[in-house]
């Protein structure tokens, strides 16, 4: 299996050598040049298996030979399918992807990232790898999580001061030793932009005698373990119901909607794709248009979700060259904060706590009249106590894992919207 460029003025790749880099020497996202067809998979009785379903992409590459291994340590923490309960929820199913360390579907990603990247430099390596993430609330902290106390890792941490919650601040900032988190005085817009900025700088990395590479969703290796859990979700309900589900994704960044997509690319029972936007609306706007146009960053209650430019736009226009055929499969609805906190609010009413980006999913759901949908439910709304609990009139409890995060000191670095602020150590 080879990967190419979204921008097509790079040559093919590896696996492990999209992975290392994260970007395409001329700027673009590296994709499959290939999909595999789901009749070729192996599967048997519809039971699915996640090295099943990956070994195609590392197919011919060193790291298939440890693939079961990455799987078995990064994807090992549950990920149910809940069905919602009462009459007008029929034919709904919610997919809980924050059962992870990190109380957030991220944690799926960066721990098989994390996997693979210990395996392409192992601690004997001469030179230290960057692991270098800009967030907007979520990936930093499963990031830092994945990595902290791998040798031969250092992390740098990006994020918008004053634009993540307080437990998210805390997940961001309390890890010390081979993580340092700067809050950068602007949007994740500007911290996206600074991270694409010393990849494409050769002194970034030259003047710190280190090798960069990325751990946000731009990195392949973040997108592709997120296949699995629409893969398996489609697979478990299609056997339940007879029907095959569509999805209603939060999306931000795009990087969990374009797994989504790449697993139908597949042939897994996937009909429709929903990307349910806060008030950044770039996404529908295009769909609207057909007119790619990145906005500026607007501030809302489902700040994770916060992106006027998501970098994942890439890869899905590359999968449909077509507008049409894009507009067929996929649609995008954006929610504004007043929808979001009147979803949550009422969800209390049927034992349903939400985060105020799962809101997002749930509220396009009740406009949707049609049965078969799963609600993909991205973080705990333990982390977003301060916007949740007003609205609930009630306390969340805190996971185990996220209340021995929030124990710990926090350590970070302010710094202004320029690559250069960024210390060397």
């Amino acid at each position: 299996m080879n990967y190419v460029s979204t921008r097509s003025k790079s040559p093919p790749v590896t696996v492990s050598q999209a992975i290392d880099a994260g970007l395409a020497p001329d700027g673009g996202l590296y994709v499959p040049k290939l999909f595999p067809n789901y009749d070729d998979l192996g599967f048997q009785d519809g039971e699915f298996d996640s090295v099943k379903a990956l070994a195609p992409f590392f197919a011919g590459d060193p790291l298939m030979h440890s693939l079961e291994d990455i799987c078995a340590n990064a994807l090992n923490f549950p990920i149910p399918l809940r069905e919602l309960e009462g009459e007008h929820n029929s034919g709904t199913a919610v997919l809980e992807l924050f059962h992870g360390p990190t109380a957030a579907f991220k944690d799926v990603g960066a721990r098989f990232l994390a996997e693979c990247q210990a395996r392409l430099a192992p601690a004997s390596a001469s030179r230290e790898r960057t692991v270098l993430v800009a967030t907007s609330g979520d990936t930093g902290g499963a990031v830092a999580a994945a990595y902290h106390g791998r040798p031969g890792f250092k992390v740098i941490i990006l994020f918008p001061k004053g634009m993540v919650s307080t437990r998210q601040l805390q997940q961001l900032t309390c890890w010390g030793g081979n993580v340092s988190a700067y809050a950068v005085r602007g949007t994740f817009d500007d911290c996206q932009r600074m991270a694409k900025e010393a990849f494409a700088s050769p002194s970034f990395a030259r003047d710190r005698n280190t090798a960069l590479t990325s751990a946000n969703s731009i990195n392949i290796g973040r997108l592709l373990p997120q296949m699995t859990y629409y893969a398996k979700a489609s697979m478990d309900y299609k056997k339940k119901h007879g029907a095959e589900p569509s999805f209603i994704i939060p999306s931000g960044n795009l990087g969990n909607s374009v797994a989504a997509l790449w697993a139908k690319k597949i042939g897994f029972p996937i009909g429709q794709i929903v990307m349910a936007t806060n008030a950044n609306h770039a996404v529908p706007d295009f769909l609207k248009t057909g007119v790619w146009k990145p906005q500026p960053t607007i501030n809302t209650l489902a700040n994770a979700m916060d992106v006027g430019n998501p970098s994942n736009m890439e890869r899905a226009i590359h999968l449909y060259p077509k507008f049409a055929d894009f507009r067929e499969d996929v649609s995008a609805i954006s929610v504004s904060d007043e929808e979001i906190s009147e979803t949550i609010a009422q969800g209390i009413t049927e034992g349903n706590i939400w985060c105020p980006h799962t809101a997002t999913a749930v509220h396009v759901r009740e406009t949707i009249p049609s049965d078969h949908w799963i609600i993909v439910a991205t973080a705990h709304p333990a982390k977003f106590e301060t916007i949740v609990e007003p609205l609930i009139h009630q306390k969340i409890p805190v996971p185990p894992a996220l209340a021995a995060l929030l124990s710990k000191p926090s350590h970070f670095k302010e710094i202004g919207p320029e690559l250069r602020e960024i210390v060397r150590d």
